[in-house]
């Protein structure tokens, strides 16, 4: 029995923090591999997200807490490297006007092995499918149209069913329809859309998809119930976080994330939102445990009682090797 399916999640995803210094060409470095997916968020001012991928090629931004078409920015990341990116000296990166700006760079390698792809495509408005290289069954998809404005459209199996999708950009409640999945889950192999004229297949508009399946040890998509009481729910992962996402989906509610970079001790309290251009905040809610995390809050952003909610994470280490060895005995 594979007791985790990646041993060293480090060689796929890891945070990475820096202060601003408004020095051109700037490297930032420490990875274990070169990422294909890097999403920057300055931590103490209000600045927009930027989210770039090798895909689409460097100094192309989209940003998460808007609906905005690509924009290619020259003082943004201007490269990826081995292990890192180089930065340029761009407000929403590595500014240290009119006072030093901080920032965390979430990273992610595109691997079927860690359960994540990246595909480009082009919208012709009318139902079909589109293939993809996970080798596995997609649990989370995030789509932008890249060309025009258009809100984020997120499929995810916590949401019960493929008529439902929610909004990156957006606190809205998970909105029903067939038109942006084609109400069919994804496979192995494609991922369906309908025939909606800007999330996911406008004619001749182009689009980005973040395809993730989960992996033992190293990626969880799932959902749970809250209790409303302080000492909240627990959500076992098999692993110790290293960064969660997650929403409540039945009620207007912002998307918040949480790593152990930024936040090295229990309780965590250092949150983003990732629909809002809004700096980090304090919030003490969420303890990272060694086989999962549990709410330290009744707050209704995380663990309102009766609440529907639909999480994202991936881990720091697994809890048991692919060997069988506890992560304690490591």
């Amino acid at each position: 029995m594979a007791y985790t399916e990646i041993d060293k999640p480090s060689d796929y995803f890891e945070t990475l923090t820096w202060s601003g210094n408004s020095t051109d060409d700037r490297a930032i470095s420490g990875l274990d591999f070169a990422p294909n997916w890097v999403w920057i968020k300055c931590r103490n001012n209000g600045q927009n997200h930027n989210i770039f991928d090798t895909v689409r090629g460097a100094t192309e931004s989209l940003e998460s807490n808007n609906n905005n078409a690509e924009n290619t920015d020259s003082t943004s990341l201007k490269s990826f490297t081995s292990d890192g990116y180089t930065l340029g000296t761009g407000s929403t990166v590595n500014s240290s006007s009119p006072s030093t700006k901080t920032y965390v760079g979430w990273n992610w390698k595109e691997s079927a092995t860690a359960g994540f792809d990246i595909v480009t495509y082009t919208g012709n408005q009318t139902a079909r499918t589109i293939s993809h290289n996970l080798g596995a069954v997609p649990k989370m998809m995030i789509v932008k149209n890249r060309g025009t404005t258009g809100n984020w459209g997120i499929y995810h199996v916590g949401l019960g069913t493929a008529n439902k999708r929610l909004e990156l950009d957006s606190n809205a409640a998970a909105d029903t329809g067939t038109s942006v999945w084609n109400d069919t889950d994804p496979t192995s192999s494609v991922f369906s859309v309908g025939n909606n004229d800007r999330i996911t297949n406008g004619n001749g508009m182009t689009y980005v998809a973040y395809l993730f399946a989960e992996k033992k040890g190293y990626s969880k998509f799932g959902s749970y119930v809250g209790n409303g009481n302080v000492s909240g729910s627990y959500i076992h992962l098999g692993f110790k976080a290293a960064w969660v996402m997650f929403k409540q989906t039945n009620t207007t509610s912002n998307w918040t994330i949480y790593d152990t970079t930024r936040d090295t001790f229990n309780v965590m309290e250092d949150k983003i939102h990732p629909n809002t251009s809004g700096g980090e905040s304090d919030f003490t809610g969420l303890d990272a445990l060694s086989n999962g995390f549990k709410f330290r809050t009744n707050e209704g952003t995380f663990n309102a009682s009766g609440g529907s909610f639909i999480y994202m994470a991936f881990a720091k280490n697994p809890f048991v090797s692919s060997s069988g060895v506890p992560a304690c005995a490591r």
